[in-house]
């Protein structure tokens, strides 16, 4: 089969399209409108292509081996018995393996195969291609392994210690913050010692992926990837290739909160593809997607606040430990956003704060929406709410009396340039109206906690008021170089925009295309599939596509737009400043020209290519020092919660939300991505938590693994989008999606605290730490 048929075969429609409106009734469009995204109805029908849906002919089917074990020592590797299994082509280990041995997103440190010993449950062994899914496993299964089996270590303070788990030690990296005087001291005193549990980013669709050899020996990768330049990069060194002969086709990504970014599940692909010369395919199994991917970094948090007589902070400090699992992946950025971020978007004067991230035998941790951040708000949320009680001060007022503003320094000695409207979002919602109580309806209409039939008694449930106040950066951060690429070309009344900016599901494919309608005044607007023979764009994470992306996307646009009005301004004599596009007609300021986008475009072709950089960063010092961070985005939840403190079951009522977004681009788009990160934290506070007992993960399904469902989200009202736009942001817009999944664990939990008078130090919450015992 050629190259071009099997990719034609293999690949599936990820570009997007925005059809012509056409008669008087012509929906309004550009930014600031709810334009629908293109393939919204497909998704929600279920007739979306994803990445486990694709085909080619003469596939096969691949299989993994992974480790039973969370460390052993590898005593022998025997695939006799899966080579000979008929249907079987192909069977790979790491001495397969033709280039680099290792990989890693944060950090190389992660084999391909484990060779000689294995780090945590689920470690890849071995590949197996064959003719059939079900013999793909079953030659898998057949792969004899001689393991001697080692004690795990999964205590993260006992692997300061322990033996080195890797040839890179056990310590990743280690932060001392200091910040102002360190003798300095308060009158109050509060300590906390805090736990955070292991998230997972439970996808919709579990990873799949296909391999498609080409005839100059190299490969393709049709793959749900969020990086792709990235993954070809590291596809490309493990295969001994150049990169130039790796390619990598985004397609059919079901959506990411980060778990997409592992590209252990590709490598094994191209190596069975290179081999058999066959196009290859692998579509996990939900085990394998929890045994396979990043998890959110297990926290230990210990905390002490010093504050005056009047509530105001005079000092910090903390020690956070993050448990980085086997390998390193993204655990040193992580760990630069808990440190910077462990005081909250409080004006602390004093802070001191160590930060450690380790290696352990249990499963990899990475990026997952507001890793570090998250983390540290449920700890010093918690913190002023013991400050509160300790003071007998309303817990809304004594936060007020300390948050920061446009202005004030952050622990890390940067300045926050950015809006940072936190007073205002705070009160906003402490004001709102409290939703009603039980009490107020009839008896049957209760929705009790543990739900409608569950097993609680009216008289034990108590109602609990808390908040949260959070923070998370935009971008990424100490020096790293942020930069897209995008090209707008425009042929007979349609526009094209090529940039490798993957849609994730945060909307960017539709952002593209309202920036482009709103420059150019042009209706259809496509926005083309992605693959690495575009420019590189960067990963979809922390709001970069918006910032970054976008901003490539408008200066290229702009640029189409000067080549398109420079020939009119000079024939009228005028510059381009006095011409304006409004609804696909060109007009001047004094209406002596009227014409239409196309007739000015007389069958021409115009097109640009622009890039976004936004102003460097540099690291944080030894002292953790450093201009750190490109921007920040703030956000207030104000969480109603109902308790019954016989059971420990917990109903969230309501959560209010209020946000600092800079400028409302699509405000459908903007709204469902702030409700889906409240949700994320509901199940963060309440419900979701991999269970890994010596290392070895326990029931990873969605049985085992509780999300929220639609029937556990809770009320979300959006009580104010502060619209104050960041200068040196493209359009003035913030990232909306991270900070409510950061704030809303802490904010359930200071309503629980509220209702039970317990201290809640874990998450998610434990129905033992909400029950109430009778005195």
């Amino acid at each position: 089969m050629s190259n071009e048929a099997a990719a034609a075969t293999a690949t599936t429609p990820t570009g997007t399209t925005a059809q012509p409106a056409t008669g008087p009734e012509a929906p309004p469009h550009g930014i600031g409108v709810s334009l629908t995204s293109a393939h919204g109805r497909a998704k929600a029908e279920g007739t979306f292509p994803y990445a486990a849906d694709l085909w080619a002919e003469g596939l096969l089917w691949a299989g993994i081996l992974r480790s039973p074990h969370p460390h052993a020592r590898i005593v022998s590797i025997d695939t006799t018995h899966a080579r000979e299994m008929p249907g079987v082509r192909a069977v790979v280990t790491h001495e397969d393996v033709p280039g680099a041995a290792v990989h890693g997103r944060g950090s190389a440190d992660r084999p391909v195969f484990a060779s000689e010993v294995v780090r945590h449950h689920g470690e890849p062994i071995a590949a197996v291609a064959a003719d059939h899914p079900d013999t793909a496993r079953m030659a898998a299964a057949a792969i004899i392994v001689e393991y001697e089996v080692l004690d795990p270590v999964t205590d993260p303070e006992k692997a300061f210690e322990a033996e080195p788990l890797h040839p890179d030690g056990n310590l990743i990296r280690h932060i001392p913050l200091r910040h102002g005087d360190p003798e300095a001291a308060g009158e109050i005193v509060v300590d906390g010692l805090y736990r955070i549990g292991r998230q997972d980013p439970a996808p919709i669709g579990a990873e799949a992926g296909l391999a498609v050899p080409r005839p100059d020996g190299g490969v393709e990768l049709y793959v749900a990837s969020t990086d792709p330049h990235a993954d070809r990069d590291t596809a490309a060194a493990v295969y001994g290739l150049a990169p130039e002969r790796v390619k990598v086709v985004v397609t059919g990504v079901p959506g990411a909160t980060a778990d997409r970014e592992d590209s252990g599940f590709q490598l094994p692909l191209g190596l069975l593809a290179l081999k058999t010369g066959c196009p290859v395919k692998l579509t996990a199994t939900r085990e394998e997607s929890f045994l396979g991917h990043a998890h959110r970094h297990p926290t230990l948090l210990r905390y002490r606040h010093h504050a005056d007589a009047e509530g105001r902070l005079v000092k910090v400090e903390a020690q956070i430990l993050l448990d980085a699992g086997a390998y390193a992946d993204t655990s040193s950025q992580a760990l630069a956003a808990a440190v910077s971020f462990a005081c909250g978007p409080y004006v602390v004067p004093n802070a001191f704060i160590e930060g450690w991230a380790v290696r352990t035998n249990n499963p990899p941790s990475g990026h997952v929406r507001g890793e570090g951040a998250m983390q540290v708000c449920a700890a010093y949320e918690a913190q002023m709410d013991k400050l509160a009680k300790k003071l007998g001060i309303d817990p809304a007022e004594l936060r007020l009396r300390n948050v920061m503003s446009t202005g004030d320094v952050l622990p890390t000695g940067q300045t926050v340039t950015c809006p940072a409207p936190v007073s205002e979002l705070l009160t906003a919602v402490r004001d709102f109206p409290l939703p009603p109580l039980p009490k107020d309806s009839p008896e049957d209409e209760w929705v009790l906690p543990g739900g409608p039939e569950g097993a609680g008694e009216p008289g034990a449930v108590r109602r609990g008021v808390g908040y949260g106040l959070g923070m998370v950066h935009m971008l990424g951060a100490e020096g790293a170089d942020e930069v897209s690429t995008a090209t707008v070309r425009v042929q007979d009344g349609v526009a094209t925009v090529l940039c490798a900016a993957v849609e994730t599901g945060q909307g960017f494919s539709t952002l593209a295309r309202q920036i482009v309608q709103e420059t150019l005044g042009i209706d259809e607007v496509h926005v083309a599939s992605v693959d690495t023979d575009q420019p590189p764009a960067g990963p979809g994470c922390r709001g970069r596509h918006t910032w970054v992306s976008g901003g490539a996307v408008e200066r290229a646009a702009k640029m189409v737009r000067t080549q398109l009005l420079q020939p009119l301004a000079h024939k009228f004599g005028m510059s381009t400043e006095l011409l304006q596009i409004t609804d696909g007609k060109i007009t001047s300021y004094d209406g002596v020209l009227s014409t239409t986008v196309t007739e000015a475009m007389d069958g021409k072709e115009l097109w640009a290519t622009a890039q976004c950089r936004p102003h460097p960063t540099e690291p944080l010092d030894d002292s953790g020092q450093g201009d750190a961070f490109v921007g920040l985005a703030f956000c207030a939840i104000r969480a109603v919660v109902d308790v019954d403190i016989e059971l420990g079951s917990v109903r969230v009522v309501e959560l209010a939300v209020a946000q600092d977004v800079g400028r409302v681009l699509n405000p459908a788009q903007l709204k469902a991505r702030i409700e889906a990160g409240v949700t994320q934290g509901v199940g963060a506070a309440l419900t979701e938590n991999l269970r890994t007992p010596r290392g070895l993960v326990r029931h990873p399904d969605l049985t085992g693994y509780a999300l929220p469902t639609a029937l556990d989200a809770p009320d979300i009202r959006i009580v104010k989008l502060v619209e104050e736009r960041d200068v040196v942001a493209p359009f003035g817009a913030k990232s909306v999606s991270a900070v409510p999944v950061v704030t809303s664990p802490a904010a359930i939990a200071s309503a629980v605290r509220a209702a039970t008078g317990r201290p809640v130090n874990r998450l998610p919450i434990r129905p033992q730490a909400a029950v109430v015992t009778a005195q």
